[in-house]
């Protein structure tokens, strides 16, 4: 949304003579039809803006491994979380294919450029993009089919960390939470610096990639499924998506 305030400058000239002489000047009057105007345009861009503040989802990012995380955020951008720190994002109502994730091992200089070990998103502390793989990723949806809002935790792009999405408003008790040790049981094909890896990165092919609709779940998806049940394991995968009523708030936790 565009947050500039409208200018209150519409106003007309005209000439007013001067009693005593014949000269004229400039004089710079509101005319009643350009008053109630700009008040016109400046209450609805009030009004609109204290619905869409309304309406927007509140995430609050929560980092409780015991070192220090940079969450990535489309949309949002990024921000570096030490133990126990939170960031408060944001997110308009509407927006869909959102993702939060956590980022380990980075290191940005002042322009905000670097690289991190897991979930990088083209060296930039303010994402732009998706993180590369592994990452553990919290996917999210906001008022869509009747008002609802689709959200879930997924390991089919690897996993880094264990993480946590819940709802903490509305009365809706959805969640995904896994707190595994995958990195440590990792099978040796999959393992990589920092992370799990999945499956389609190593082999590269349909079994593993599911490039078209026609795929089921593999070995190491069931790795991945039996120690985060509530995790999506693979691209066809339909029990680890959950719903609220639009206008819910929520919490993500890296190591919950």
């Amino acid at each position: 949304m565009d947050t500039t305030l409208p200018t209150l400058h519409a106003f007309t000239w005209f000439q007013k003579p001067y009693i005593n002489d014949s000269e004229s000047q400039s004089v710079y009057t509101p005319t009643t039809t350009m008053i109630f105007h700009t008040a016109s345009t400046f209450l609805l861009f009030f009004f609109s803006l204290c619905f869409h503040i309304a309406n927007a989802a509140n995430f609050n990012i929560h980092n409780n491994c015991p070192f220090t995380v940079w969450a990535g955020a489309t949309p949002g951008g990024g921000r570096q979380l030490n133990f126990g720190e939170s960031w408060s994002l944001d997110v308009a109502p509407g927006t869909s294919t959102a993702r939060i994730w956590p980022r380990t091992n980075c290191n940005f200089d002042g322009s905000g450029r670097g690289s991190c070990q897991t979930g990088d998103c083209n060296g930039l502390l303010q994402c732009q993009a998706f993180g590369k793989t592994p990452n553990t990723v919290a996917e999210y949806a906001l008022n869509q089919y009747m008002n609802f809002d689709y959200f879930d935790v997924s390991v089919i792009d690897g996993f880094n960390l264990p993480m946590e999405f819940s709802p903490t408003s509305g009365g809706c008790t959805s969640s995904s939470r896994c707190i595994a040790d995958i990195n440590g049981q990792c099978p040796d094909v999959l393992r990589t610096p920092g992370g799990c890896n999945n499956p389609c990165t190593v082999f590269k092919n349909q079994k593993y990639c599911c490039y078209t609709e026609d795929c089921g779940p593999t070995e190491y998806s069931r790795f991945f499924k039996d120690r985060c049940p509530d995790f999506l394991s693979y691209k066809n995968d339909r029990t680890g998506t959950f719903s609220c009523p639009g206008g819910t708030n929520y919490r993500v936790v890296f190591c919950p």
